[in-house]
């Protein structure tokens, strides 16, 4: 299963409320993070997809999970103690990472799909007949009558954002061709959409292509969100910022494809680049917000001793009052960094352990850091 299911990203979706207002200062950028995961010499440790050092995990290979961002910033600090001694027996300097580029790296993992669930090509098969996509695609050219392309012709299998314009532009014309067949719009999950990529994207037709992935930082894609009346809709609860929050991509591709019914009718159309300027825009705003429980975070806090040192004006540690930029993932993986080793060399001398936070306990750590 090398060939796991492409990132869609689109507008709207059902997700949970988060807990603080996002951060419009940084744009995350997969290139740049792809960039800098090399000159800093993570890649000496941690291959991605089989090329770079054996040492840590290869981040481009996908198991049974479902990572957030809150998680992946949970698993750095866990195995941080662990890869800065790493790095020192290496002689590797310490990689100065700032929220920016914390918010790169985070980027690039997702354009390795690392976030994302494995798909299986045998339930997508099922999917594709079950959910009447076949009565309109033939997998060929040669066998079908259907009126739409045929699938060895889909240029959006070799780039998912390709794939979202194409479902965005065309959707009207789906609606209609389905009404007229009596077809129900079909609903699909994230796991429905993993499984049909991965069937059609391993097609032998289909298998050889090369998947693609650019998204750009979403410089202009705030003010063609307006421009195009996105805005007019996705406002006080239903603002974007209420509805993205540790979701993973197909997570919002299948939100999307859900509620297109409901959605504006004719649609806006986009050029592809345009596409590519509004979901870097959108893309970008889910790593600033995480869903926690505020009551078991500060359980966490006083647990994980954090209020020992924090608590304590004379351990040296700064008192973590409101914050003047919220609490997030990417500024977790930001203070690990830049204050970690530090910590951990404090710690020690109290005969503190380092603590351990699992997804969850990350995610209630950061709500209650902000609701201080």
């Amino acid at each position: 299963m090398n060939r796991m299911a492409s990132f869609c990203v689109a507008l709207a979706a059902t997700f949970a409320v988060p807990v603080c207002p996002l951060s419009a200062a940084t744009a995350a950028d997969a290139r740049r993070g792809s960039e800098f995961f090399r000159t800093q010499y993570c890649v000496n440790c941690h291959a991605i997809e089989g090329q770079g050092g054996k040492e840590a995990p290869d981040l481009g290979q996908r198991f049974d999970r479902n990572y957030t961002p809150a998680g992946i910033a949970s698993r750095m600090w866990d195995h941080a103690p662990v890869m800065w001694k790493a790095m020192s027996e290496k002689k590797i300097p310490l990689p100065a990472i700032s929220a920016d580029r914390a918010a790169d790296l985070f980027a690039y993992f997702y354009s390795v799909r690392y976030f994302e669930k494995p798909g299986e090509a045998e339930r997508g098969k099922h999917i594709f007949q079950s959910k009447h996509c076949s009565d309109c695609h033939s997998l060929t050219a040669s066998g079908g009558s259907g009126p739409g392309n045929p699938v060895d012709h889909w240029e959006s299998l070799a780039d998912p954002i390709v794939l979202v314009e194409r479902m965005w532009n065309h959707s009207d014309l789906m609606k209609g061709e389905m009404a007229t067949r009596k077809i129900q719009w079909p609903q699909l999950t994230s796991q429905d959409l993993d499984d049909l990529l991965v069937y059609l994207q391993n097609l032998p037709q289909t298998k050889n292509e090369k998947l693609a992935f650019l998204l750009p930082s979403g410089e202009g894609g705030e003010a063609l969100f307006k421009e195009k009346g996105c805005v007019n809709c996705h406002k006080g609860e239903l603002a974007l910022e209420f509805r993205l929050g540790d979701s993973t991509l197909t997570n919002v591709a299948a939100a999307m494809w859900n509620h297109n019914p409901q959605m504006q009718h004719p649609h806006p159309q986009f050029t592809l680049p345009e596409m590519r300027q509004l979901l870097g825009y959108i893309w970008a705003k889910q790593f600033f917000y995480t869903k926690g429980d505020v009551a078991r975070g500060h359980k966490t806090f006083e647990s994980k001793k954090c209020a020992t040192c924090h608590n304590d004006s004379s351990s040296g540690a700064p008192a973590l009052g409101k914050p003047s930029e919220p609490y997030s993932a990417i500024t977790m993986v930001e203070i690990l960094w830049k204050h970690g080793p530090n910590m951990l060399e404090k710690m020690q001398a109290r005969h503190i352990p380092w603590p351990q936070l699992s997804q969850t306990e990350m995610a209630n750590l950061i709500a209650y850091l902000n609701s201080r």
